[in-house]
C-alpha cells in the first residue's frame, strides 16, 4: 500500500451574485507526496489548476497563496489534472492523508461538478493527520495549525506554507514522524458519498470508542426512529444495557445517552446528524465507555435541558 499525502489550494466567490453552491471552493492547486508502505517518500505531484467558475482571485487566497489569477490562465483545466493525479496514484492501493478533513470533500465536491466518476461509492477511509497528531501529544480534541506542529516537532522549513505542495510535503514529514503504530489504527471517513444501503454502513470499533456512519434517510425523523440508530446498548459485548439517560438534545447539533451494562460501565452514545450533497440525512454514532463522574455530568445536562422545556 502506498500513502497519498495530500493538500489542495482553492479559491472561492468574490461576489454573492457569482457564488456557486455546487462548488463553494474551487480547487486552484493539488499538491502531494507518495509514500510507500515504510513510510518513504518515494514520489511527488504538484499541479496548478486552471479555473472555470471563479473568475477572481479571492483576496484572502491570493493573500494566503500568493498567485494571481493571470498566472493559472494557461494552466491546464481541472479535468485533465485530475486525470494525471489519478494516473500518478494508481498502481498500488491508496490511503489518502491530509491535514484536517476538508480536502477530500471538496476535492469529491470539484469532481462531481465536472462529473468524473467518484472515488468510491461510499464512505473514504483516510488518515486525518491533524488528529493523529492530536492523539499521539495527548489531547485530542486540539486541533493545530500546519505549521504550529511543524514547529513543536522541530522539522526544518525549507519551503513557504501555504501552497499544495509544501503543506503536503510538511504533513508527510509530520506523518513519518509520528512513530506509534496504534495510530494508525485511527482511520478517519470522509462522508461525501454516504454509505448506499444497510449493508455498507461503516461500523468500526477503535481502541477506546467505536463508530457507525449510517445509510441517508429522507427525514431526520426516520433517521432517528431507527432502531439500531436509536440502539444504547454496551458496543463491546452487545449486551442489552440499563439506560441511565436517555436520548436528548443538548445543543441542537447531535443527542446524548448513556447506559450501563453490568460488564463494561457506563457507556456513552453520542448522534451526530448529517445532511449530504444528496439531501439525504445520515447519522455519525459513536459510543465509548466513561466514568460515573462523567456520567453523574451528562445526568445533569439532561435535567438541565428538561428544565428549560418546561
Amino acid at each position: 500500500m502506498n500513502y497519498i499525502v495530500l493538500d489542495l489550494e482553492w479559491n472561492q466567490s468574490c461576489r454573492q451574485e457569482e457564488y456557486n453552491p455546487k462548488v463553494p471552493f474551487e480547487i486552484i492547486e493539488i499538491g502531494a507526496v507518495k509514500l510507500n508502505e515504510d513510510m518513504v517518500m518515494i514520489d511527488e505531484f504538484s499541479a496548478l489548476v486552471k479555473p472555470s467558475i471563479y473568475k477572481t482571485m479571492h483576496y484572502m487566497t491570493g493573500k494566503l497563496v500568493h498567485l494571481k489569477m493571470q498566472e493559472l490562465k494557461n494552466e491546464q483545466p481541472f479535468e485533465e489534472v485530475m486525470a494525471k493525479f489519478e494516473d500518478w496514484c494508481s498502481g498500488e492501493p491508496v490511503m489518502f492523508c491530509t491535514w484536517g478533513p476538508a480536502d477530500l470533500l471538496e476535492l469529491q465536491r470539484n469532481m462531481n461538478y465536472y462529473d468524473l466518476p467518484p472515488f468510491a461509492d461510499g464512505p473514504i477511509a483516510f488518515y486525518d493527520v491533524q488528529k493523529l497528531y492530536a492523539i499521539a501529544h495527548g489531547n485530542r480534541k486540539e486541533r493545530l495549525g500546519l505549521e504550529t506542529a511543524v514547529d513543536r516537532m522541530g522539522i526544518k522549513k525549507d519551503i513557504p506554507f501555504h501552497r499544495a505542495f509544501s503543506d503536503a510535503y510538511y504533513t508527510a514529514e509530520i506523518l513519518i514522524r509520528l512513530k506509534d503504530p496504534k495510530l494508525l489504527d485511527y482511520i478517519s471517513y470522509d462522508t461525501y458519498n454516504i454509505p448506499i444501503d444497510k449493508e455498507h454502513e461503516v461500523h468500526r470499533i477503535f481502541q477506546d470508542y467505536d463508530k457507525h456512519i449510517t445509510r441517508g434517510f429522507t427525514t431526520k425523523e426516520a433517521m432517528l426512529a431507527d432502531r439500531e440508530v436509536r440502539n444504547t446498548g454496551c458496543y463491546l459485548c452487545g449486551r442489552r444495557s440499563s439506560r441511565e439517560v436517555k436520548l436528548f438534545n443538548p445543543t441542537g447539533r447531535f443527542f446524548l445517552a448513556v447506559s450501563r451494562c453490568d460488564k463494561h460501565g457506563f457507556i456513552k452514545t453520542k448522534i451526530r446528524i448529517r445532511k449530504a450533497d444528496n439531501g439525504l440525512y445520515y447519522a455519525i454514532k459513536t459510543q465509548k465507555q466513561i466514568t460515573a463522574s462523567e456520567a453523574n455530568a451528562i445526568k445533569k445536562r439532561f435535567n438541565k435541558a428538561k428544565e428549560a422545556e418546561s
